[in-house]
């Protein structure tokens, strides 16, 4: 009882005598949603293998093999694994901890300490063998704050894993989009070859039958030449496509082959938005990662203040410990104790006060990385939807461009055939038809690429955990404890 009532005193004197934390809070406050000019209805759930709208199966194997083997993907999963063994150490210390340690050592005793006869001046073995058991009771939290800690920055990689399995994703199928829309480029090059082959032609039999001269043939003939590398160019950039392509897939050269030309319906139907998404916030990973962090930093904080209070462990041992082998494991050798252990900080230099400080800084620095992602969420969102609307009005003014090209190529070139236009006619016809073409087939992917992009921005497939959705979209206070 004595020992109890002594016990009690002792604490009270030293948590009388301890450091305390200094007068500092954080200064970033989280932006929420009504700062953010959200709509009013929430982003369209899109089906996962959503890609599977575009109707390729070739792209939906690709985009499955992609996922089991890009290194990017593969590197995010190990982070995972990292932070799920960094919160399985945390859990461990608010468990009893249980050591057997043991020792023999051959040693000659000092004549003139301790030791008495016969052991003084004389070599003798001496060893001891305990098990040991320690547990830090955490009065004041520290370690669940830290297990909270832990959890939060589990979550976020998680969070992390599930944002780059959906950049892979779309960048898959952007990539295989920019695959067909250079496989587009080079039927351009070829089609733009064949024409300038045919008014060669036409030229060389307007020079025989008087109506031009050398010089229309050499025109003719120069701009052949040049169809032809833009050809080649073009036949280069489909090969640097599918080098992109596969490289996402993590294989190598090996697999090119087997990649052929996409079968894509580029207007293939996506679960797109109309404005923006009340529900964004919640929807993105990358932004529910960017929210784990501020309450990583919180229960970070939360531990670092509860450093200056007394570390109270409760301690116990129960062994063997003898001079001499022989008398090692005999009864009189035993030895065990029990009790509590404390540690309490009284002068450190200011170290704690410090640490609570970058603790606190740590909390700014979180929720302004949080605002910044979420800012960029938005304006990532708000360009998607601006560039819907410009590509539908773009691409209805380039089909009628096209219509108008083809009508005037057409034309020019009987003409000439007839020996009513100038080879110039012709010529300015094929370019007007040329760039016609090459605008309709950039559109076309760029309106794929950008319903894609849309798609991803609000989140794509990603299903955000229950209890995500069902938060606010403000950051805790600092206060806040997190809930796990």
């Amino acid at each position: 009882m004595r020992s109890a009532i002594a016990f009690a005193a002792l604490t009270s004197l030293l948590l009388g005598g301890c450091v305390l934390p200094p007068s500092v809070e954080p200064q970033e406050k989280a932006l929420s949603s009504d700062a953010l000019g959200l709509g009013s209805v929430n982003a369209p759930s899109a089906s996962t293998a959503w890609w599977k709208t575009v109707g390729d199966p070739q792209l939906d194997d690709l985009v499955t093999r992609g996922l089991a083997q890009n290194p990017t993907l593969a590197q995010a999963l190990a982070r995972v694994r990292a932070a799920q063994a960094q919160g399985a150490v945390a859990q461990s210390q608010l468990l009893p901890q249980v050591t057997v340690d043991g020792e023999e050592q051959r040693q000659r005793f000092s004549g003139t300490y301790v030791y008495p006869p016969p052991y003084a001046g004389n070599w003798n073995w001496i060893g001891s063998l305990n098990t040991n058991l320690s547990w830090n009771l955490d009065f004041w939290g520290k370690q669940a704050a830290l297990v909270a800690q832990a959890g939060s920055e589990e979550e976020a990689a998680r969070l992390d894993a599930e944002g780059a399995r959906l950049a892979i994703s779309g960048a898959l199928v952007q990539a295989y989009i920019a695959l067909d829309h250079a496989y587009a480029l080079d039927d351009i090059a070829k089609e733009t070859e064949r024409q300038r082959q045919h008014i060669l032609d036409l030229s060389r039999q307007r020079v025989t039958s008087g109506l031009d001269t050398n010089a229309e043939v050499k025109q003719a003939e120069a701009l052949l030449a040049a169809a032809r590398v833009a050809r080649e160019q073009a036949a280069s950039g489909r090969e640097l496509a599918l080098h992109q392509l596969v490289a996402l897939t993590g294989e190598g050269a090996n697999a090119y082959a087997a990649v052929k030309r996409p079968q894509l319906r580029l207007d293939g139907a996506l679960p797109l938005p109309g404005e923006l998404p009340a529900d964004l916030l919640s929807r993105r990973p990358d932004v529910l990662a960017a929210r784990m962090r501020v309450e990583a930093a919180l229960s970070g904080r939360k531990a670092v203040k509860a450093s200056f209070y007394p570390d109270i462990n409760l301690m116990a041992f129960a062994g063997w410990a003898a001079i001499g082998l022989d008398t090692m494991l005999q009864g009189q050798s035993q030895n065990y104790g029990v009790g509590p252990a404390i540690h309490l900080p009284i002068f450190d230099g200011d170290k704690l006060k410090s640490e609570y400080v970058g603790a606190t800084a740590q909390i700014d620095g979180a929720v302004a990385g949080y605002n910044a992602t979420v800012v960029e969420a938005v304006r990532n969102v708000a360009d998607r939807l601006t560039e819907t609307g410009s590509l539908a009005r773009q691409s209805d003014q380039q089909r009628q461009s096209l219509d108008a090209a083809k009508e005037a190529y057409r034309l020019a070139e009987r003409r000439y055939a007839a020996g009513l236009n100038t080879y110039l006619s012709v010529l300015s016809a094929e370019t007007l038809l040329l760039d016609a073409r090459r605008q309709e087939a950039s559109i076309a992917a760029a309106q794929a690429t950008n319903r894609v992009q849309l798609l991803l921005a609000v989140g794509g497939d990603f299903v955000p955990p229950a209890q995500e959705m069902a938060r606010n979209d403000t950051i805790p206070s600092s206060n806040h404890q997190p809930v796990r």
